[in-house]
């Protein structure tokens, strides 16, 4: 590890508040190829217990020192190809902690294109910017400087082209100036605003923005999602957006940076300040604003998305159930398939919800006849066309004919574009789109893990503004999110499809795609160890993946649990121990019953010392053990299901009712209480007190208890209330930057 990677490590643990040797182990372990789930749950001793978000940050950071030392590496040698790089500017450059304080240092050394300044050089003049610059005693005017440099044959007829000249090589200087830089930035960030106008070519389209048409704010106050708005605005050509600051505040730091107060000729240069600011410093700023604007923007925007996509795809599973999946329409019909509690499609057909009253009695039929053959009580609607017209249709079936059914509204975005990518042709070959897309349905019920993981996480909907920001960004953030939530639950080795097995740690898609045709060509894994045998799986493989592909009923009841192979000696000590035998870790079979006292009389410090194991694996031994073939997600509350329908004629002020999140955003949270469009509970509505974001109160799958504030039947909007009507609130904390802004 270089000496400058070291330097910096000590100052990622600073600013993380870890030990350097933390962030050592993690890096050297990165660097190796271990993945960060790996790392988080098998490698706790090493990392002293860092949870994924962490490691996670820490590979961030190491990342950006990399490329800041790449960088630096390369200014050094462009400046010394100049024969220009000096021992003080070698010192600056390495200790340089930032990009932008790297670019800074080196634009005075860029090469530039054709300028002002770099003319008024070619035809000499840069001498005598050297003397007023440097206060030469001879320079007593400077008309009588400029005198000697008039040369009509080199482009300087007169005095007034001399004195130019040389003002466009010192207010390039000023520009350049590393200090000047900083402080500029500094004032800019604290006095800058951005001023947004319409354009004059406004059309209808514009309408979207009439917001904006003559508004400013602050850029130390302005939010992600109006920053990203603006934006689209921007590049719509529907506003045109500005930077704006404090001029004169510049104009004086630069000055007393420079101490032209005393300076002969004040004046000239205070000149040349103001052209240094208007021409060079306050466009490239501008720039950078907005840059660094839209990149905070976009994290947000996809820190937001990622958070969403999280609590949506760990969703608890609906085990041992069969379902009826619906895809609603109108013209086609209504799709239907039948699934086994496996998820397999034992029978499909279509039923309509428009027409006649006995063509609808013929569906109802249908549908409580299918129903009643295959023991299912459990009926899943995509929420897309005809959504609620198929809500009412499955809600007369369940009054007249089915009583003990219930149903559920499943969001399918993202459904369409699955049912006709290669993985779902490959999956269901004898099946069209139409089919494909309702099973989907379907399984999001039962599995919304194993399903969603098919799907490119943008297509799954429970973001806002993914179509504003860098779309590599959002994709390697989302395959994060994916491979996170997937090593959290671990995978069925037997079960599990291509689609989520390359999201396992070590995995990719080829070994994923390799491990399903052994599968095929030799039967079920009886245990981990023959993943060696699958073509590509070699031992550092079969460390980074073994412990989160779990086995259910093979040869050795461990291979069931979190528990990776290389722990398994100690965890027949263990067991021994305890005088139980590995096969009472069968789930299910009941034979731990006593296991939690009998783990009480363990001294766990002293028990690790024993086995020499770390105290943190050997916890995570004992909770495996206590709990085989536990799924993570089913500590989590489940859906809400319903049996009628809500219509917004039977909405009222200050009815009660119990909703599920869809998506949060920055101004409130969107909720499913039945309606065909879902209701809003604005940021102000989810407490008493002030919150600063909706996340820190809701996230998206969460069952919700909700109240109708109002209902605007011609938009079929409905604003929605998390506070109990007559619960008084809080004394208000005022936030500063909290005034009537536009939402969007």
């Amino acid at each position: 590890m270089d000496d400058q990677l070291a330097v910096g490590l000590s100052r990622v643990a600073n600013d993380l508040g870890l030990r350097r040797e933390q962030i050592e182990n993690v890096t050297l372990m990165l660097d190796s190829g271990s993945t960060v789930p790996f790392i988080t749950r098998y490698r706790k001793e090493r990392t002293g217990n860092l949870d994924e978000t962490q490691i996670h940050e820490i590979q961030c950071r190491v990342r950006l020192l990399r490329q800041l030392a790449k960088r630096a590496e390369i200014i050094l040698r462009l400046v010394d190809a100049q024969g220009k790089l000096t021992p003080e500017l070698r010192s600056e450059v390495k200790q340089a902690d930032t990009l932008k304080r790297l670019e800074d240092l080196y634009r005075s050394f860029r090469p530039k294109r054709t300028s002002r300044a770099k003319l008024a050089r070619q035809r000499g003049l840069e001498p005598l910017a050297n003397r007023v610059w440097n206060r030469y005693p001879m320079v007593t005017g400077l008309e009588t400087a400029a005198c000697h440099f008039v040369d009509p044959e080199n482009g300087l007829p007169t005095v007034e082209d001399v004195l130019q000249g040389m003002a466009d090589i010192l207010a390039e200087r000023i520009s350049e100036d590393v200090e000047v830089r900083e402080r500029a930035r500094q004032i800019a960030w604290k006095t800058g605003k951005l001023t947004v106008t319409a354009t004059k070519d406004i059309d209808q389209n514009s309408q979207d923005y009439r917001d904006y048409f003559d508004y400013s704010e602050n850029i130390s106050n302005i939010p992600p999602h109006r920053v990203l708005a603006l934006n689209r605005g921007d590049k719509a050509g529907a506003l045109r957006v500005k930077f704006e600051w404090d001029q004169e505040q510049v104009k004086s730091a630069i000055t007393q940076h420079f101490q032209f107060n005393d300076h002969q000729i004040v004046d000239f240069l205070t000149s040349c300040i103001t052209d240094a600011l208007t021409r060079l410093i306050h466009p490239s700023l501008e720039r950078e604003v907005r840059r660094d604007l839209t990149e905070r923007a976009e994290t947000h925007a996809v820190s937001v998305f990622s958070r969403n996509l999280k609590n949506l795809l760990l969703q608890p599973p609906l085990q041992g159930q069969p379902v009826l999946a619906i895809d609603p329409g109108f013209r086609t019909g209504c799709k239907l398939a039948m699934l086994d509690e496996r998820g397999t499609c034992l029978a499909t057909d279509v039923i309509y919800v428009t027409g006649s009253a006995q063509k609808k009695e013929a569906s109802v039929k249908k549908l409580a006849n299918l129903l009643r053959q295959h023991g299912c009580k459990l009926v899943a609607i995509g929420n897309g066309t005809a959504c609620r017209e198929t809500e009412e249709l499955i809600s007369e079936t369940i009054i007249q004919l089915a009583p003990d059914v219930r149903y559920l509204i499943v969001n399918e975005a993202g459904a369409s574009i699955y049912s006709t990518s290669n993985v779902a042709r490959e999956e269901f070959p004898e099946y069209d789109a139409t089919i494909r897309g309702t099973i989907s349905i379907g399984r999001r019920l039962q599995d919304p893990l194993s399903e969603l993981v098919k799907i490119d996480p943008q297509h799954i909907g429970v973001g806002m503004y993914q179509h504003d920001v860098n779309p590599k960004l959002l994709k390697e953030s989302l395959e994060q999110v994916v491979e996170s939530c997937v090593n959290f639950v671990g995978v069925d080795l037997n079960t599990a499809s291509v689609s989520l097995l390359h999201h396992v740690s070590g995995l990719n898609q080829l070994t994923a795609k390799r491990v399903v045709e052994w599968r095929e060509q030799n039967g079920p894994f009886r245990n981990r160890r023959q993943l060696l045998t699958v073509t590509g799986i070699g031992d550092t493989t079969f460390t980074q993946a073994a412990g989160f592909l779990k086995i259910i009923g093979g040869d050795d009841p461990l291979d069931s649990t979190w528990i990776h192979p290389e722990s398994y000696e100690s965890s027949h000590n263990i067991l021994r121990r305890l005088s139980l035998p590995p096969e009472s870790l069968i789930y299910g079979n009941g034979t731990t019953d006593d296991f939690p006292g009998r783990l009480s009389q363990l001294d766990p410090a002293a028990l690790a010392d024993e086995l020499r194991i770390g105290l943190p694996t050997l916890k995570d031994i004992l909770e495996a053990l206590a709990r085989p073939g536990r799924d993570p997600r089913t500590d989590l509350p489940g859906p809400v299901f319903k049996k009628g329908v809500l219509n917004l004629d039977d909405l009222a002020d200050g009815m009660e009712l119990t909703g599920t999140v869809l998506n949060v955003v920055d101004f409130g949270v969107f909720i499913d209480i039945g309606l065909k469009d879902s209701g809003l509970v604005h940021i102000s509505q989810l407490s008493t007190r002030y919150i600063q974001s909706p996340y820190d109160l809701v996230s998206v799958g969460d069952v919700v208890t909700v109240w109708v504030l109002a209902v605007d039947c011609e938009r079929k909007r409905v604003a929605l209330t998390m506070i109990k009507p007559g619960t008084p609130r809080e004394a208000k904390l005022e936030n500063p930057s909290a005034k009537a802004r536009p939402q969007h």
